[in-house]
């Protein structure tokens, strides 16, 4: 019998409006792809709480994801990448979206978290000549300063 994922997003909740949104990608079977094996000085991420004291270097596909979280602002210029590790296996990001105001003056409402996150998962697996990662996401709506503060000091390196 085929069993269904969890339906984790809140029910009634625009993932287009204006807040903070905590992400979680995982790799497809969640293979550790991201990294290499570190010798010397990592040069992708010092050691932080997350990565438990470990050095490392992003592999290719790594640099892949790197660039392409880095680019996220370019293509959605109401969203900020406030912050990102990359894991051997898994991709944790802080996003912040905001109203965007149009030439014309009005206020247009911010991509959803969805496409967003579904175009930089096509763009690396595009670029990586594979698909990379496993279907779907996880998010968090950070609903409160408490809780972004949390989430940041556990990720900050």
């Amino acid at each position: 019998m085929l069993q269904r994922r969890k339906n984790i997003r809140l029910a009634e909740y625009d993932y287009s409006q204006a807040g903070c949104y905590f992400i979680t990608i995982c790799t497809k079977d969640k293979t550790k792809i991201l990294w290499t094996d570190a010798v010397g000085a990592g040069i992708a991420r010092p050691s932080s709480p997350c990565n438990h004291g470990v050095e490392y270097t992003l592999s290719t596909i790594g640099e892949i994801i790197k660039a392409a979280i880095e680019n996220i602002p370019k293509f959605y210029p109401s969203t900020i990448v406030d912050k990102y590790v990359i894991m051997p296996n898994h991709v944790h990001m802080i996003l912040t979206l905001s109203e965007v105001c149009s030439e014309l003056g009005r206020t247009m409402p911010a991509p959803t978290i969805s496409r967003i996150i579904d175009q930089l998962k096509g763009a690396v697996s595009k670029q990586a000549g594979y698909s990379v990662w496993q279907k779907s996401f996880y998010e968090h709506v950070i609903l409160s300063e408490k809780r972004y503060q949390e989430i940041w000091q556990y990720h900050r390196g």
